[in-house]
């Protein structure tokens, strides 16, 4: 949309100048000489006027109508991150047994505070499996720490994986699958911190008609500009959809009809020491892997939509729209921009609220601030991901293609399989 607006301004520009019935072009070449060509009528910029003159307000009422949706979304997140998100919880004995997966890779200063809190989890019946690489990981010798100090919880680890596909992750999380004993299953992230009555508000959250429930992704507290950053992120990550930092799933998921939810308190991620860069490279990854970055290898309705539904794109959007249906009130363009501002940053203020749950760990000056560079850097962060479709995902290094394909040799020196898997 905002292509054709901008497309649709510029050709009214160029028809205005260029439409004449005695309009010539002389091209000069050093051989040839002097050459001209005449369009007495000019059949087609006449055609392509037509086009613009009666294709700009349509398009403009679709702009706002987005624009629109999008300003409607904000309030459908935020009352149902009100009526779903920190319920109550009433514990229940008869609840089924869990079996945790925990994939590990390498450490940091914040894993064995993030691992400790899954063996105090507060639930009647309940397994760890830790899945590392290889015996020389250093995050084995934190789980054996901890096992040695809850030697009444179940926890087992293994060691080595099962190739199935590309993706190491699920490759290491094979053989605990494989292992496990109970009818839920709950994969987490190694930096998901777990509150003592998580584990109980997911399975009570698993109905007769329920086989999957994710928890929406947000932070932990922690102080710093680039943990401030990763929390204004996903403050408004409030999707119907299976993110890797905390799901639980029934066995039986692949039976068509069973349905997803959200559970009532989100994944806490604590991931140590985080910066402005690392936020690029990971806001880059999720594009990647989500579907909207390179028209070489992904859907083109995302990669459109992806930077569409960031505020200063839309706002843009917006205000073209505006200029193009009221074309003699110019001064509605810079009221209607500072409306949209006003009204994105108050819901995303609100939404963050809602997610924290209490008071947040900066003030709104410092909210404000970072509301600006995450926006401001939302659209590079974009671009970036558009020109450059490697991935490096800790050891791994992988290529996607189109539609989704994973390449797992991006460099040409790369001693790995050839094979390319969807």
């Amino acid at each position: 949309l905002a292509a054709s607006i901008v497309t649709s301004t510029l050709c009214a520009a160029g028809v205005a100048i260029l439409h004449s019935k005695d309009f010539s072009l002389s091209c000069h070449f050093s051989v040839i000489g002097p050459l001209t060509f005449r369009w007495p009528q000019m059949h087609v910029i006449q055609l392509l006027t037509d086009i613009v003159t009666h294709g700009a307000v349509p398009f403009a009422c679709m702009s706002i109508i987005f624009v629109s949706a999008l300003y409607l979304l904000h309030i459908i997140a935020i009352c149902y991150a009100k009526h779903r998100l920190h319920r109550p919880i009433v514990p229940r004995r008869d609840m089924p047994g869990v079996s945790i997966i925990k994939p590990l890779v390498g450490t940091d200063e914040n894993l064995f505070f993030n691992l400790e809190s899954f063996f105090r989890l507060k639930y009647p019946t309940y397994e760890l499996l830790f899945c590392v690489h290889d015996n020389i990981d250093p995050a084995q010798k934190v789980v054996e720490v901890l096992m040695a100090k809850y030697p009444h919880i179940d926890a087992r680890i293994f060691c080595g994986g099962e190739h199935v596909g590309l993706n190491p992750k699920i490759n290491n999380m094979m053989p605990a699958y494989r292992a496990s004993k109970y009818p839920l299953i709950l994969i987490s992230d190694s930096a998901i911190y777990m509150r003592e009555d998580a584990l109980m508000d997911m399975a009570l959250a698993m109905t007769d008609n329920v086989a999957l429930v994710t928890q929406t992704p947000f932070c932990a507290n922690r102080s710093g500009f680039g943990a401030n950053l990763e929390q204004n992120l996903l403050m408004n990550v409030i999707l119907k959809c299976a993110r890797g930092s905390g799901q639980i799933w029934l066995r039986s998921i692949a039976i068509v009809g069973w349905r997803s939810v959200i559970s009532s308190l989100p994944a806490l991620q604590n991931g140590a020491s985080p910066n402005p860069k690392k936020f690029r490279e990971r806001i880059c990854r999720w594009i990647k892997v989500s579907g909207g970055s390179n028209f070489v290898w992904q859907c083109c309705h995302t990669i459109i939509l992806e930077p569409l539904q960031d505020c200063f794109v839309s706002g843009i959007i917006g205000c073209c729209s505006v200029l193009i249906l009221f074309p003699s009130r110019a001064l509605y363009v810079p009221c209607y921009l500072v409306g949209h501002l006003v009204y994105w940053i108050l819901c995303d203020y609100l939404q963050i609220h809602l997610m924290q749950n209490g008071s947040l760990p900066f003030s709104f000056a410092q909210f404000l601030f970072i509301w600006l560079y995450r926006e401001g850097s939302a659209f590079p962060i974009w671009l970036s991901a558009l020109l450059n479709p490697n991935i490096t995902w800790r050891s791994g290094h992988f290529r996607l293609r189109w539609g989704g394909r994973i390449d797992d040799r991006p460099h040409r020196n790369a001693l790995l399989p050839k094979k390319i898997v969807r």
